[in-house]
């Protein structure tokens, strides 16, 4: 049987959307009867820019077009109706083998039950227990034999220390989170693994943290934000591995760990430095807890972290940000961030004696590393400072909340945003950004880079030369090229 085939031009129906309108782009081979018969069509109009003819979307215009076309070319609608395919926001990875999830299941949430310390009657500290309303919660410490209802201050309290912090976390399992105020400082690794732990579903084959793990982290010293680091990514490759056992999961050899890390890394789900801070933090706990020192994991692939360049801000967009706030403590804050270069936890960690004013410096103890140095002190901020102290009075920190105590991280943050936004800072920054802009302004200003780095308390040199790819100082003298031609 002979087959036959249209010889018809063809003219296709395509959607297009338009200021949130629908529309209908007609499309076709070029063919000049085709062009003169859309201009003879009083509903379809050509569009410069999208340099086609269109119509509206309607079943009138589609039956008109049809009808004006009959005989002389086919009207193909396939386009028209056919289902949109929507993409992930996100690229998606093919890898060789099983997609791992993610093994820690969280908890519906919870109320929040805070713990803060408080003098209560004859001046003894206790800990006070304070919530937004929850039946649950109420009933619960009513009908406790450890919190007590503090008639003065209007709020239930318990002994200070980790066994009766425990104990109510015990009470209130499952039907509140707790969570701890700056001021007190845990010292209790059963405590903070419970506080830790405390927002994940423990099914049967759930494990647990090695409490081993945490005290040997804690004995070498290590500070209290690497060991909750390390606490979570040992917990993610333990219960990644559940389905094992324990005992499988120690006698894992260099081979089993590589290929969850090289998951991770296939995923592309992870930074590069998630991805490291997992190797190291399950290394330890081969080498440092289970004495397995032939586990060296020389052979896993750490992935290389990209050289990216900090966002800095210019002079005068840290100017906006400094004046955005009529606050004479919030504009203190910020100018020590900034005038110093100095970290968040820095700033929230100076003490009153930590000004030097007579030799114009800044003490800063315990820095990143547990190293102490010193920085500058503004003549200006100086001169803020000591209009802030007449005003606000503070006892021991240099910057401390509305209830006294040491001013926390989450405030600092809030601070600074809310300053940036009443600024039109439309750039992505954080607090951290005006420490690389401090960095950067010194070295423009023709600083060397070896007394930046002591102000800025790096222990590499290689750490501070970054600045030196983000410095606008003497390209503005380069020509390019282009220019010249």
């Amino acid at each position: 049987m002979q087959q036959t085939y249209h010889t018809s031009p063809i003219l296709y129906l395509n959607t297009l959307e338009h200021e949130g309108k629908q529309f209908i782009r007609l499309w076709h081979k070029p063919n000049p009867f085709i062009v003169n018969r859309l201009k003879e069509a009083p509903w379809v109009k050509y569009s410069k820019q999208y340099k086609c003819f269109v119509m509206h979307h309607s079943p009138q215009a589609i039956e008109m077009t049809h009808t004006h076309f009959q005989g002389l070319a086919l009207v193909n609608t396939r386009y028209l109706y056919r289902p949109k395919r929507l993409k992930p926001n996100k690229l998606v990875p093919v890898l060789a083998g099983e997609q791992r999830g993610e093994p820690l299941e969280k908890m519906p949430d919870l109320p929040v039950v805070r713990l803060q310390p408080m003098l209560a009657a004859g001046g003894k500290t206790v800990i006070s227990v304070t919530f937004r309303y929850s039946q649950q919660v109420y009933e619960t410490l009513k009908c406790s034999g450890l919190a007590t209802w503090q008639g003065e201050q209007k709020c239930f309290a318990i002994p200070e220390g980790g066994q009766h912090m425990q104990q109510l976390a015990e009470e209130l399992d499952g039907k509140g989170w707790l969570w701890l105020s700056p001021e007190l400082v845990v010292r209790d690794v059963l405590l903070l693994r419970r506080l830790w732990e405390q927002t994940y579903v423990k099914a049967d084959n759930y494990i647990t943290c090695p409490i081993d793990y945490l005290e040997k982290l804690y004995l070498l010293n290590y500070s209290m934000n690497t060991i909750r680091t390390y606490h979570s990514l040992l917990l993610r490759f333990l219960n990644s591995h559940k389905a094992k056992g324990m005992e499988q999961v120690n006698a894992f050899s260099e081979e089993g760990i590589n290929q969850y890390h090289r998951q991770m890394v296939q995923g592309g789900t992870y930074s590069c430095s998630f991805v490291n801070q997992s190797i190291n933090a399950v290394k330890f706990y081969y080498q440092r807890v289970l004495g397995r020192h032939e586990v060296q994991l020389r052979d896993v692939e750490r992935p290389e972290k990209p050289d990216r360049l900090p966002t800095v801000l210019s002079k005068q967009e840290v100017l906006k940000i400094l004046s955005a706030t009529n606050n004479l403590k919030h504009k203190c804050l910020l100018q020590l961030l900034y005038s110093g270069g100095l970290r968040i936890g820095e700033v929230i960690n100076l003490k009153l004696t930590d000004v030097k004013s007579e030799r114009n410096l800044l003490l800063i103890r315990g820095g990143k590393g547990k190293k102490d140095r010193t920085t500058l002190l503004s003549q200006k901020l100086l001169e803020n400072l000591r209009a802030y102290y007449k005003a606000y009075r503070p006892k021991e920190w240099l910057f401390e909340g509305q209830s006294g105590g040491q001013y926390t991280v989450d405030s600092t943050r809030n601070v600074f945003r809310a300053c940036v936004e009443r600024a039109g800072i439309k750039a992505k920054v954080t607090p951290h950004t005006l420490r690389h802009s401090f960095a950067t302004h010194l070295l423009e200003q023709g600083t060397d880079l070896r007394y930046i780095q002591t102000l800025l308390g790096h222990r590499s040199s290689k750490t501070t030369e970054i600045y030196a790819h983000v410095t606008t100082h003497a390209l503005d003298k380069i020509v390019s090229p282009l220019d010249n031609l």
